[in-house]
């Protein structure tokens, strides 16, 4: 969660969306392809997509996109709170701010989840989600050491939760554009602040709940991996999700859209088919 901030593409002209006033650009034009919204992971901020939209501009020319800082990155502001619905309800009031009509949700690691969640509660035509597991594997690790993260030691902890992003694999341009300083400690709590607090199984029921809700809109969900899922894990999503699919870009670790842009970029022009449910509407 870097405050450092990186300058958007030439083309692309930055300024406040919404309520919450959350830095982005918005390009392209309105049709009758879903726009794409596109929020970046925890410490990151909008530049970790220049490769990807740079792509996408030759694979699906003139698809409008709204890029967006998260609260507490880049350009946008903080929230008093960064809970997924806090943060979902500020990106639904960019959306509606940007005019876009049922957007797809492009979400990388916890932005995945505000994308989700966003989906279960606001108007869309589909998620894709970056490399980031439907299930609690994560929540259980925060709480297991919580005292670390809380506490001073978050400081060493930090560099080995880098590291196990696997940054090191990817091409030299890419890692130039991800932080790797020391976050904020405060907004990165904000944001880990459900996991860290509240019991295991309150977590697993509000998964399990944001899945039910997904279910419910059987709207189009993409998962793109930085490694192949094994059996049990393809079969307990096609429980939890049937609509559910993946697309591996192998040994990407946490970052499959800057491993492979071009790759990446055609996924999410393929979106642009997707219509979503006549029963997406706000709850």
């Amino acid at each position: 969660m870097t405050t450092a901030s990186h300058q958007a593409p030439a083309a692309a002209q930055g300024r406040a969306f919404g309520t919450a006033r959350l830095g982005g650009f918005l390009q392209g034009r309105p049709d009758d392809r879903p726009p794409l919204v596109l929020l970046h992971g925890l410490t990151f901020d909008h530049a970790m997509w220049q490769p990807a939209i740079e792509a996408l501009r030759g694979r699906d020319p003139g698809r409008q996109v709204l890029v967006l800082d998260l609260p507490g990155h880049g350009h946008s502001p903080m929230l008093p709170a960064c809970d997924p619905e806090d943060v979902a309800a500020a990106v639904a009031s960019a959306v509606e701010d940007a005019g876009l009509d049922r957007p797809v949700m492009v979400g990388h690691s916890i932005a995945a989840v505000i994308a989700s969640v966003y989906a279960g509660t606001y108007p869309t035509r589909g998620v894709v989600n970056v490399d980031q597991p439907l299930d609690t594997s994560f929540l259980r690790l925060l709480q297991a050491n919580r005292e670390v993260i809380t506490g001073p030691g978050f400081s060493q902890l930090w560099p080995a939760i880098l590291a196990s992003m696997r940054i090191d694999v990817l091409p030299e341009a890419a890692h130039r554009l991800l932080s790797t300083e020391l976050p904020r400690q405060d907004v990165v709590l904000s944001y880990w602040h459900q996991g860290l607090e509240l019991p295991p199984a309150d977590m697993e029921t509000r998964v399990a709940e944001g899945l039910a809700a997904l279910r419910r809109q059987q709207i189009p969900y993409l998962i793109i991996a930085g490694h192949q899922w094994d059996d049990a894990e393809v079969g307990r999503l096609r429980e939890v999700l049937p609509q559910a699919t993946i697309s591996v870009v192998p040994n990407s670790g946490h970052f499959p859209h800057l491993a492979d842009p071009d790759r990446f970029a055609q996924l999410l022009a393929d979106t642009g088919q997707w219509q979503g449910s006549p029963r997406a509407t706000p709850q």
